[in-house]
This record gives C-alpha cells, sequence and structure tokens, in this order.
C-alpha cells in the first residue's frame, strides 16, 4: 500500500541536492504539533481492511485522523478513489459545521489506527489551544474551497454543450465568447490548451502579484505509452483526465493549469520563493500516486515526473520552458516518479 505521508522521503531540490531539512507541505497533512494535539484529544479506532468507516450521504459530525495505515475514499461519480495515510485527515467539514452529508464512502484500506474527533472534544481544543487550530482550520478551508470549485468546473463542462446552445439562442456575442473560449481549452481535460497558455502569457503583465515570482512546473506522465499499449487509449484518457484533475488542484486563482499536448502538463504559478514552488511540485507528485481508478482502468497504477524552475523576468516564454525541461530530463534519467525545482 501506498503511504501519502512517507512516499515523499528524499526528494531532489534546487540545484540537484536533496531537500531533506523539512517535510514538503501537503494540504491536507498535518504538522507534528496538530499531529500530537488530535491524537491526545481523540478516541483511539482500529479498523480492519475493507470495514466501512462511513458512507457517503451519511450525516457526521466528527473528524478523523490517520495515525497509522491507509483509508481509501470513494466519490463515485465517475471519479478516481484516493488513497490517504498516516498524518492526514478526513471529515473536517462534518466537524466545523455538524451534521454534513459525507461526500465520499471512508474504507480502511488495510489495518489503521484512527483518533476519532468528536463535536465537544474540539470545542475544547477551540477555547485551550486556539493558534494552532486556526492554523489548521484555516488551511482545511484552503483546500475544501479548491475541491469545491474544481468539482464545479467538471459539473460546468459536463453541461458546456447544452449551455452553449442556449447562449446561442439568446446573444451573439456570448456565443462568440464562448467560442473563444473553447479554442483556448483542451477538450479531453478542459484545462488551457496552448493558445489558452499564450494568451495568458499576453495578459501576464497586468494580472502580476508584485509581491511573487513566476514559476513553472512541467510535468510529465511516466510510461505513458505503456498505459495505452496494455490498457488501451480509453484508460489513457481517464489517466489523462485524472492527473489535469491534480494540476488544477495545486493551481491558485492567479495561477495557469494547462496540457501542452500529449503527457505533457504545465503549471505556471505565482509564488513566494522556491520552497513553496517544490510544495506545489510535491502536492501534484503525491496527489497522482494516491489515484486508485475503477474498470477499465482497474489496477492501473500512474506516477509523474515533474521539473521546475523560477522564472527570470526578462526572459521569455521559451527560456523558462527550457529551465523547467532540464530538470524535468534529470528526473526522467533517476527514473521518474519525483519532481526537481532548480531555483
Amino acid at each position: 500500500m501506498v503511504n501519502p505521508g512517507a512516499s515523499l522521503a528524499g526528494i531532489p531540490g534546487a540545484g540537484g541536492s536533496f531537500a531533506r531539512s523539512r517535510p514538503p507541505f501537503l494540504p491536507r497533512q498535518l504538522s507534528e504539533e496538530e499531529l500530537a494535539l488530535f491524537i491526545s484529544a481523540g478516541q483511539r479506532r482500529e479498523v480492519v481492511p475493507r470495514e466501512m468507516i462511513f458512507r457517503k450521504g451519511e450525516l457526521g459530525r466528527t473528524m478523523f485522523v490517520i495515525e497509522s495505515g491507509t483509508i481509501q475514499l470513494e466519490f463515485g461519480d465517475g471519479m478516481p478513489d484516493k488513497l490517504i495515510g498516516a498524518r492526514e485527515f478526513f471529515g473536517e467539514l462534518a466537524l466545523f459545521i455538524g451534521n454534513h452529508a459525507r461526500v465520499a464512502n471512508a474504507i480502511a484500506a488495510e489495518t489503521s489506527v484512527l483518533r476519532v474527533i468528536e463535536h465537544p472534544e474540539f470545542e475544547t481544543l477551540l477555547q485551550t489551544q486556539a493558534p494552532l487550530l486556526a492554523q489548521f482550520m484555516r488551511r482545511s478551508f484552503s483546500y475544501l474551497v479548491a475541491s469545491e470549485q474544481q468539482l464545479i468546473q467538471n459539473l460546468k463542462r459536463r453541461n458546456e454543450d447544452l449551455l452553449v446552445t442556449l447562449d446561442s439562442l439568446r446573444q451573439t456575442q456570448t456565443q462568440l465568447s464562448t467560442a473563444e473560449r473553447l479554442v483556448r481549452t483542451d477538450e479531453l481535460t478542459g484545462l488551457c490548451n496552448r493558445r489558452g497558455l499564450y494568451h495568458f502569457l499576453e495578459e501576464l503583465r497586468a494580472n502580476r502579484d508584485p509581491s511573487r515570482r513566476l514559476g513553472l512546473l512541467l510535468i510529465d506522465i511516466d510510461h505513458f505509452k505503456q498505459i495505452n499499449d496494455h490498457y488501451g487509449h480509453l484508460s489513457g484518457d481517464i489517466a489523462l483526465r485524472a492527473v489535469a484533475r491534480e494540476v488544477q488542484q495545486a493551481a491558485l486563482t492567479c495561477d495557469l493549469p494547462c496540457r501542452l499536448g500529449g503527457d505533457e502538463f504545465a503549471l505556471l504559478v505565482q509564488v513566494r520563493d522556491p520552497e513553496e514552488l517544490r510544495d506545489r511540485a510535491a502536492q501534484v507528485t503525491s496527489g497522482v500516486r494516491a489515484l486508485r481508478f475503477h474498470a477499465p482502468a482497474e489496477g492501473l497504477l500512474v506516477s509523474v515526473s515533474i521539473g521546475g524552475s523560477l522564472c527570470h523576468e526578462t526572459a521569455e516564454w521559451s527560456a523558462w520552458y527550457s529551465d523547467s525541461d532540464c530538470a524535468l530530463y534529470l528526473v526522467k534519467g533517476e527514473g521518474g516518479d519525483n519532481y526537481r525545482v532548480i531555483a
């Protein structure tokens, strides 16, 4: 079983060195202080493989922290399942607002130890450990908002043909705007294509945050030809869409995720420093590793190689791409399923 909390040790850092000084930040991974706090406050529960923790649609008021083991979240509706492991948490929205319907089935993928945080214990922690809980809740809500935005985008894509048809009957200008957007959008994944990327670059100066630096991540699916050959092109398309969702999840509103073509993606971001760029790369790498698919792609395991660099302000796109591509080439040469960021 993949342990998302331990799978990123020894990742390459800037200049080819290994960043071992601190673990990469992942949105759903607790800090050591947070983990210790929830272990002390939560009720211990051991679950066995395939044991159902809760069902999709159930109302709940508890959050779960994984002390050890692996939990599988089954979202349904054609979305891939996801594995989460030690130091990660799930079910937090039910704890924050109370009696919230679960959005997935939660099933033990292996023998696991959980800490169950009930609402009264959480209220006590809010009173006694306010700064630490505020940090935890702020990060949790940011992740939840990003997830909801991605879900909304997926629903919009499903109904896009109907919306375009209706809009064309109402207003010619709306139809022209929609057509322009489609020209800049990759049909399979819903991400921007190269046309969308170039349009974004043209308007980038007006949309820049002067306090942040530009960074570029190039993302390749490892052994993609073998995926198509062994599982078929339909499964290859499923893998492309799943990786696209992970790239989208790592993007903020000021960033641009795009599919450059084939199995190559790019994420142009605005970050504070190289560490934040590495965190984004770590998030995508870990998220893709945790993907689990249903038929016809059942049994398929996908990984990505990522090369990244901070963009020189006076350089053009071709130079940015070249720098990140050099880092990507090094990762590929080391076997893939990893990332490297050149500061």
